[in-house]
Parts: C-alpha cells; structure tokens; sequence
C-alpha cells in the first residue's frame, strides 16, 4: 500500500480545497458539504471573528448583513444555516436570505437577519455563526 501526502488538494475549475466527489445515477456530482462559513460580531462594529471563503460583511443597520463569499458558489442554489447568541434578556432568531422583505441569494452572496423573537425588532448580536452548503 502507497501514502499520499499533501498539503492541498484543489478543484481544477470550482476553486475549491479539498473537494470531495461521488458518482451517482446521473454521473460524478461534487459532494454537498461545507463551502463557507462564518463566525461575526455585529454589535458596535461588523467584525468577522473566524470563517473560511467569506471576503467581506456588509453592514445593513441593525441586524441586518451581507456575507459575500470569497470564491462564489456555482448557483444561488445553496442552503445556509445559521445560529446566534445575543442578550441573555430576550430570545435572538437568525432568518437567512431576508431583511424584512425577502432578498434573493445570489452566488456571490446572500443576506440575512437576525431579530428579536419577542417583538421582531431587528437587532444586532455578539455572535452569529453560518454555514453554507452545496
């Protein structure tokens, strides 16, 4: 038996590390796992604390952010999930791909919200975590 090692293994076209592929009916899909992700602060200032293929947070007012992806996603075609913790007084909801009104993703980026479940007042939080998948 042989042994491969390397630091990095690259998608020739995605761009991507460390991409993992199967073969189903249809032919060879790239797997769906985790392409971004994303820890950030937005109370005071926008700050990204940890992520991986994030550029840059845009600032919408309160509780309302653009995350745009380093390397952009294939389609708009993906799932993100999110979580939050916020002021232990009052309970904090994520709702991805919204600020209100709904906001379409694009490949690029997405936008999401992060309210107030008592009175859906939009508010900023200490910490917001995201995933993105495809």
């Amino acid at each position: 038996m042989s042994t491969l090692k390397t630091n990095k293994i690259q998608h020739l076209t995605s761009g991507f590390n460390n991409i993992i592929t199967h073969t189903d009916g249809a032919g060879t899909v790239n797997a769906a796992h985790c392409r971004a992700w994303i820890q950030f602060n937005t109370i005071t200032t926008t700050t990204i604390t940890a992520s991986f293929n994030v550029s840059s947070l845009t600032d919408h007012g309160s509780g309302d952010t653009t995350i745009t992806f380093t390397n952009a996603m294939s389609d708009a075609n993906y799932s993100a999930v999110s979580s939050n913790a916020g002021n232990s007084s009052y309970y904090l909801i994520s709702e991805v791909f919204s600020s209100g009104v709904p906001v379409a993703p694009s490949a690029g980026s997405f936008r999401m919200t992060t309210f107030r479940r008592a009175d859906g007042a939009n508010d900023d939080t200490a910490y917001v975590s995201v995933a993105v998948f495809r």
